[in-house]
Formats: C-alpha cells, sequence, structure tokens
C-alpha cells in the first residue's frame, strides 16, 4: 500500500495504474469519470478505481485536492 496526494491543475490527464486505488477527497468539487459512470465528487467523498479502469478528474475546483491510496496486489485483487 502506498499514499500519495493528488493536486493537478487545470485538467486530470493520469491513466489506468496497477493497482487498486482509493480517493479520498480533501478539498474541492468535480466529477469522476470511472468508463462509463459520472460521479459527483466534495470534501470526504470517497472514490474506487480498480486496477487498469480509466478514471479521471472533470471540471473540478481550483482548489481540489485527494489523498490516493494504492494498494493490493499488481493488476488488481484476485478472485
Amino acid at each position: 500500500m502506498s499514499l500519495r496526494w493528488y493536486a493537478p491543475k487545470g485538467s486530470d490527464s493520469q491513466t489506468p495504474h496497477d493497482q487498486d486505488e482509493l480517493y479520498v477527497v480533501a478539498s474541492g468539487t468535480g466529477t469522476f469519470v470511472r468508463g462509463d459512470e459520472r460521479v459527483a465528487f466534495g470534501p470526504n467523498d470517497v472514490l474506487f478505481a480498480a486496477a487498469g479502469d480509466k478514471h479521471r478528474f472533470e471540471d473540478f475546483s481550483p482548489d481540489f485536492a485527494t489523498w490516493v491510496v494504492f494498494y493490493g496486489a499488481v493488476g488488481g485483487e484476485s478472485p
């Protein structure tokens, strides 16, 4: 498991990651896009992206910042 701080400016150009992720929104608002799903978010919300999932933040406020928890096996959890 690893913990990182993520605060994109202007746009979010991240690509899918090798581990599952939890985002714990510290500040700001916006929309979290995961596949075809769009979820409004705000402070204290927790968002999930499975390993390999295409995801990004859109229409976020200038103060948007989030903790990112990368965890589990590379490639995601095994059944």
